[in-house]
């Protein structure tokens, strides 16, 4: 069966074989580290971003568009490399770099590494999915969400990579967009001035990402393990509704610019590049005929809540079947995928809760309605769906 490895246990880091930490120079460019995701039979993306000095206009770098060499391995010490090849940073892009590597094995292990003029990055270890006629027996996995930087430190990716796993899935919130005290909060760690202030322009928003990939233990599990990865509001405002009508063209700009620094951080593909605010980032992979991995875009497209934002009494509005919490695309989408699945287990990559949440006692009525709470008669929708003949062990897991 699935098991969902709980990473809460906080443990000491070990070093992983993949995740080499070699000394680093002061101009090192890999300062953010390396990823890899979107795992598929054949593939995988390869990601880093240069910058020597992350906290400065441009992470450091001088303008232009950079060429980064890559290769992948089947063995931590790179030495039987099977693929490789130069990719660009393209300054438009903060110098990040997400590598479409095809033509794997399935179900195998992988290393890989960046070089940038003479300095090479940690090595990374990855995993492509199973065929998908493959009958497989188990699947580890383990998801995490909403990792406040400045509200502690990061323990369980460290216990993520002690683990065996085959991926991770982030369902959102990977970062928030407050103000950061100089002091970094719970952390007590001085935040450099580019990255306190609440982000409103890329650069500002580079700067967020750039603290949060700064720590040293969500970079080794990005080393260790493809990442399958979605978002909640906090990557753009608490509590937004991307097809919210009543947006200003401030807010707009500060979407867009959210939605490309997303893009440039995490190990995505080319289909989910930016265009103002529209991002393809709904998708789905299947893990041999174990498993079926739907990763839902909870955010991008949802109406305002028609009862009221955060918390509110239930009303009858949120009944109307036009309201929708993933959009007609995504909905006809996922059902159909649901639909004509032939797996065990359906598991549905989702970013705030599905079940009813009670915030007053017996009669329930007064709800969390930035949640599907908050959109009732979607939610039947795509329990109707889940409920049918055809879809069998649906399972969520939640973020928020």
């Amino acid at each position: 069966g699935v098991s969902a490895a709980a990473a809460l246990a906080a443990t000491p880091a070990t070093k992983a074989d993949a995740a080499t930490t070699p000394a680093r120079s002061k101009d090192d460019p890999f300062t953010l580290g390396i990823a890899s995701g979107d795992p598929t039979p054949s593939g995988v993306v390869l990601w880093t971003r240069l910058a020597p000095k992350p906290f400065e206009p441009n992470g450091g770098m001088p303008p232009g568009h950079p060429v980064v060499e890559w290769r992948l391995a089947t063995d931590a010490g790179m030495r039987n490399v099977v693929r490789d090849g130069s990719a660009h940073a393209p300054a438009q892009l903060g110098h990040s770099v997400h590598v479409e590597v095809e033509g794997l094995e399935p179900d195998s292990e992988y290393f890989y590494e960046f070089k940038f003029r003479n300095h090479w990055s940690p090595v990374g270890r990855t995993k492509t999915l199973p065929a998908p006629g493959a009958d497989v027996r188990q699947l580890d996995f383990a998801f995490a969400s909403c990792q406040k930087w400045d509200d502690g430190f990061f323990p369980s990716y460290s216990h993520m990579a002690a683990e065996n796993l085959d991926f991770v899935v982030h369902l959102g919130d990977y970062v928030y967009e407050y103000e950061i005290g100089a002091d970094g909060g719970l952390r007590r760690t001085p935040v450099p001035a580019a990255a306190q202030p609440a982000p409103q322009t890329l650069e500002q928003w580079r700067a967020r990402y750039a603290l949060y990939k700064s720590d040293p233990d969500l970079q080794a599990a990005h080393a260790r393990f493809p990442f399958i990865v979605t978002w909640d509001d906090h990557e753009v405002q608490n509590d937004y509704a991307g097809g919210w009508e009543g947006q200003t063209q401030a807010f707009t700009a500060v979407r867009a610019a959210a939605y490309m620094a997303y893009y440039e951080h995490q190990p995505l593909r080319a289909r989910s590049l930016p265009q103002g605010t529209d991002m393809q980032l709904y998708r789905r992979l299947r893990y041999g005929r174990l498993a079926q991995l739907d990763v839902l875009d909870g955010r991008q497209y949802r109406d305002a809540p028609p009862c009221g934002w955060g918390e509110a009494q239930a009303c009858e509005a949120a009944y109307d079947p036009a309201i929708s919490m993933l959009g007609p695309e995504q909905e006809q989408w996922l059902y159909a995928g649901l639909r004509d699945s032939d797996v065990r287990w359906n598991i549905l990559g989702n970013n705030v809760m599905v079940s009813r949440l009670d915030h007053d006692g017996a009669a329930g009525e007064l709800l969390w309605h930035d949640a599907w709470d908050g959109f009732p008669a979607a939610r039947q929708r795509l329990l109707d769906v889940i409920a049918g003949p055809a879809v069998r062990n649906a399972v969520f897991v939640t973020g928020d």
